[in-house]
């Protein structure tokens, strides 16, 4: 009867180490970004070419930005009415990739929507890449740093004025400090 007692004692040790074996580790590392990015777009003519912004957004690896701000720099545009706070000039939404790989390098995919509230119908559509660095490891997520968007936009609708309507390049820029112009 030892013996038996014996064996099964053993048997059930060896199931429950041979369990913790198995353990899987989470290799892949998470990022995030935030804060004040400046964008300046070239081409276009008119009115179209009169498109640079500053926005402040939230993004947590993958999906939609939580945008939290949004400003044209020129107030004298007729695609986009000025907007308040009780009545805002337009909406604004997009969308993002957040990939990390080696060496902490940040890669991914950037969409971001302008639409205007008045005058209604002009839309400014802006699809790019974007790269940057990630302070994250597996275990611990990541903060964006450097982050830079390069891509094209562009501006349809014509509501009533077609100088409205163009395209052309752009790059976005996560603070100044990493901003160079398109040539």
């Amino acid at each position: 009867m030892k013996k038996l007692v014996f064996g099964m004692v053993l048997a059930l040790e060896l199931a429950i180490c041979g369990c913790g074996s198995n353990t899987i580790a989470n290799t892949v590392t998470n990022t995030s970004a935030s804060g004040t990015w400046e964008a300046q777009l070239t081409g276009g003519f008119d009115q179209s070419s009169l498109l640079n912004f500053v926005t402040a957004f939230r993004i947590y690896d993958t999906g939609p930005l939580d945008i939290t701000g949004f400003n044209f720099f020129n107030k004298e545009g007729k695609c986009f009415a000025i907007g308040t706070i009780d009545a805002p000039g337009s909406s604004e939404t997009g969308t993002a990739t957040l990939i990390t790989g080696a060496a902490d390098q940040v890669t991914g995919t950037f969409n971001f929507k302008v639409t205007s509230i008045s005058p209604p119908g002009n839309v400014l559509t802006m699809t790019g890449n974007v790269t940057g660095t990630s302070n994250g490891t597996p275990q611990v997520t990541g903060t964006l740093s450097n982050g830079v968007v390069v891509g094209t936009w562009t501006l349809s609708g014509g509501a009533g004025d077609a100088s409205c309507a163009g395209s052309g390049n752009f790059i976005m820029c996560q603070g100044t400090s990493t901003c160079t112009p398109i040539t």
